[in-house]
């Protein structure tokens, strides 16, 4: 074994040794390696830090905007709905932008329906603000008074929104197409409805209509407000049941009671007088009202007058469908449009009210009634000397 080892230290010779480095060469070596990687690491962590960062930051614009957009807020419409919106329209940078805007104020459940005017690349804050504030609403407002015409409806609609009439008369000529159910157009009189006829449906109140609305538009959100407003009164199950007549008789009733009566009070007197005369124990079962065959005056585009101008020509009329002197029932349609009071007393006339004439007595709309054609005549005297020109 020892020779083994000999041989084996003969074959290969002893290497010299290297000089040892010294142990602080090393060590600061160590140190700066240590200081070149921590910046490093710093460095990136900042850097990431940075990039993470800006994902929990909502982008926003430092605002005030500049320029003009028209928004829609709708019916049902959420913080959520409102700031995709607006961020779809460039108003703000971020929908979460305006969603946080909305958690800080509680004044945002405030927001209405309806358009409005902002500026682009608005700081979401501010663009709530601007939503909270009527000022910034854009509507086109018109007011219908009741009784008017479906042609003076048509006139003021045009005249406030600017759309041509002649978009609004080429509209109003499919009502059911603008909502109004069809059983509205039923008659049990005998009589046809004329399905082409949007008279009685425009129902008078304050609208806020939209900027964008076209005149079909306009019109369907006259009649929804019509429909819901019927609806409520349970108009029709009312004068189904109780009157036993169909939602367009009473509406026609409606109408002419607004016609001849000034005061709400008096619209379900009128109302009653008006069934007293049509289903009640009278001669000839006609209504006798020159506010019919004014109606048909207007609508044929001739003057209309004062009961007093009327001449017996106009009055008796054979020609004319709305002339209720001579023809027994209820005219062809309404003669205008009614408001809820009207409506009311077309669908519950006061009762144990045994009348078959009325006539206002005095400048101030005061009606009186009368059961006789001589109660009548008194009541019509005592209008002349109150300065009513009928004598």
């Amino acid at each position: 074994m020892l020779d083994d080892l000999e041989s084996v230290l003969e074959e290969e010779p002893i290497r010299a040794a290297r000089p040892a480095r010294s142990r602080r060469g090393r060590s600061f070596a160590a140190f700066f390696l240590t200081l070149v990687l921590l910046g490093l690491l710093a460095g990136g962590a900042w850097y990431g830090y940075r990039k993470v960062s800006g994902l929990f930051v909502d982008a926003d614009y430092a605002g005030p905007g500049s320029g003009e957009v028209a928004v829609e807020v709708k019916t049902g419409d959420s913080a959520t709905d409102i700031g995709n919106m607006l961020y779809t329209q460039k108003v703000v940078a971020s929908s979460d932008a305006f969603i946080d805007a909305a958690k800080d104020n509680a004044r945002s459940k405030n927001i209405q329906v309806g358009w409005y005017k902002l500026k682009k690349e608005m700081k979401a804050s501010d663009a709530l603000t601007a939503l909270l504030d009527p000022a910034n609403r854009w509507v086109t407002k018109v007011t219908l008074p009741e009784g008017l015409t479906y042609q003076q409806s048509l006139d003021a609609l045009a005249k406030a929104t600017g759309i041509p009439l002649a978009d609004f008369q080429k509209a109003a000529k499919d009502p059911i197409g603008l909502g109004v159910p069809d059983y509205w157009f039923n008659r049990t009189d005998g009589k046809k409805a004329d399905k082409a006829d949007i008279e009685g449906f425009l129902f008078p109140a304050t609208y806020e209509l939209s900027p964008k609305a076209d005149a079909t538009g306009v019109l369907k959100t006259i009649v929804g407000h019509f429909v819901k407003v019927t609806e409520d009164l349970e108009f029709v199950s009312t004068v189904e049941k109780q009157r036993k007549i169909s939602p367009y008789e009473a509406l026609i009733v409606a109408s002419i009671a607004q016609a001849e009566a000034l005061k709400d009070a008096d619209m379900a007197k009128v109302s009653r007088v008006l069934y007293n005369r049509l289903y009640g124990d009278f001669d000839c079962h006609c209504l006798g009202l020159d506010s019919t065959v004014n109606y048909w005056l207007r609508i044929s585009g001739k003057e209309v007058k004062a009961s007093e101008h009327l001449t017996q020509s106009e009055l008796h009329d054979p020609k004319n469908p709305y002339n209720t002197h001579d023809k027994s029932g209820l005219p062809p349609g309404p003669i205008g449009n009614p408001g809820e009071a009207a409506l009311k007393g077309a669908m519950s006339p006061t009762v144990n009210f045994p009348y078959y004439y009325f006539i206002s007595v005095d400048t101030k709309g005061t009606m009186a009634y009368g059961k006789t054609a001589a109660d009548h005549e008194k009541n019509r005297q005592l209008a002349c000397r109150n300065d009513i020109p009928l004598c």
